[in-house]
């Protein structure tokens, strides 16, 4: 269901929204204030961890002609890799560790291990999806350019082919995250600048061919004549990271409960309002310490929303009392367990495959009229949060 009044929608008053934003900004505070050596340690120690899976995993793939090596090898060569992505470099580029004013582990610096370019993951995702969050016509992380997944979006033939579409998505993630910040449909649209699109374009093409150097030529090289094993266990290492990023992010927005955004509800959208706008189009789920950190916290993915900036190991704390602001002002607060939050989103790729008319719907309330898919261009958008994350176009080398 899309969303064109947030406050009408959940009842409350323009002043109990503005105090709800005020409670919230008290948090924020809190936290800020009392970072310091516990939190540089968490972060220092997930970095150490990360790095010695990496190491290990190379290590025993030199031997990955033995099945027990390969599979080791693999194992922990995936699981540095949806470290890498996920606890480590989203949030660092979310600027969750420049108040430690470390050069190594700042938003300005950091280029993680994946296809797509920092700088542009930065644009796309932390200022155009935290900013615009599931808003129709904003947010191209609605679908990411391919899957229909609200009611309101208008139906075509082409959305037939979603269930074949969503797998190349999950299987390929980091390919399609890397052509995210293009913009495929303003090309096609001929609305997208020719200069910046080449220039992006030069970053991806460089970006890609690295970690394709990386991973299927000089690592299997170096495994000498064992190369053909270590090539099959990049791959499955870099397969496993996609589809477990892809689960995740996909259960961050998609399960029952998690609402979509009109245009004019960001109109003139006050701070508070934003936050509210934040815990209505997010969901979280359950699971583990572990789970929560192989995830990248997005299991508490409202907090994320709410404090994208703020350090993730911090989420479990500001979640209970997060959660106590939902209860006290009577705001949903969409969670479950992760096999329930992903079967719900999986249920909705399906369903919205066909048009509305051949499937029922589980909002409340008649959506939206019908909108045409696309986002707006940033010239469009009304001026961008601080707190989503620091972002910067640079010169293309």
């Amino acid at each position: 269901m899309a969303i064109a009044d947030v406050k009408e929608y959940t009842h409350l008053s323009t002043e109990e929204v503005e105090q709800l934003g005020r409670e919230l900004d008290a948090i924020r505070t809190e936290i800020e204030e009392s970072r310091g050596a516990a939190d540089a340690a968490y972060i220092n120690k997930m970095i150490r961890i990360q790095r010695g899976l990496a190491f290990a995993g190379r290590v025993a793939l030199f031997a990955s002609h033995k099945k027990p090596a390969w599979a080791a090898g693999t194992a922990m060569l995936g699981a540095a890799k949806i470290l890498e992505n996920m606890e480590i470099g989203h949030n660092v580029m979310h600027g969750q560790w420049d108040w430690m004013n470390d050069p190594e582990i700042h938003s300005s610096n950091w280029e993680w291990d994946t296809a797509q370019p920092a700088e542009q993951w930065k644009h796309s995702h932390n200022y155009v999806h935290h900013q615009f969050t599931n808003v129709l016509g904003h947010d191209n992380d609605i679908g990411y350019g391919i899957l229909r997944m609200a009611r309101e979006q208008k139906w075509h033939p082409v959305n037939l082919g979603q269930p074949v579409y969503n797998a190349l998505l999950a299987g390929l993630f980091q390919w399609g995250v890397a052509l995210h910040d293009l913009d495929l449909e303003a090309i096609r649209k001929g609305k997208k600048d020719p200069k910046e699109m080449k220039r992006q374009l030069k970053q991806i093409v460089k970006k890609g061919r690295n970690q394709i150097l990386k991973d299927y030529i000089v690592y299997p090289a170096l495994s000498g004549k064992n190369w053909k094993t270590t090539l099959t266990a990049n791959a499955t290492a870099n397969v496993t990271r996609n589809l477990w990023s892809y689960m995740i992010i996909f259960c961050g927005h998609f399960p029952d409960g998690a609402l979509h955004f009109t245009e004019e509800e960001i109109e003139d959208e006050t701070r508070a309002e934003w936050y509210l706008r934040q815990m209505l189009g997010s969901a979280n789920f359950e699971g583990s310490r572990l789970t929560h950190v192989m995830a990248g916290s997005l299991g508490y993915q409202i907090e994320h929303h709410v404090f994208p900036d703020l350090p993730s190991n911090r989420y479990p704390e500001i979640a209970v009392k997060v959660r106590a602001l939902c209860e006290k002002y009577d705001i949903p607060y969409t969670t479950g367990p992760l096999y329930r939050q992903y079967g719900q989103t999986l249920r909705t790729i399906m369903k919205l495959s066909l048009p509305n008319a051949m499937t029922s719907d589980d909002s409340p309330e008649p959506p939206s009229p019908s909108i045409d898919r696309g986002r707006k261009t940033d010239a469009e958008r009304p001026t961008r949060r601080q707190e989503t994350g620091a972002y910067m176009r640079k010169a293309a080398s």
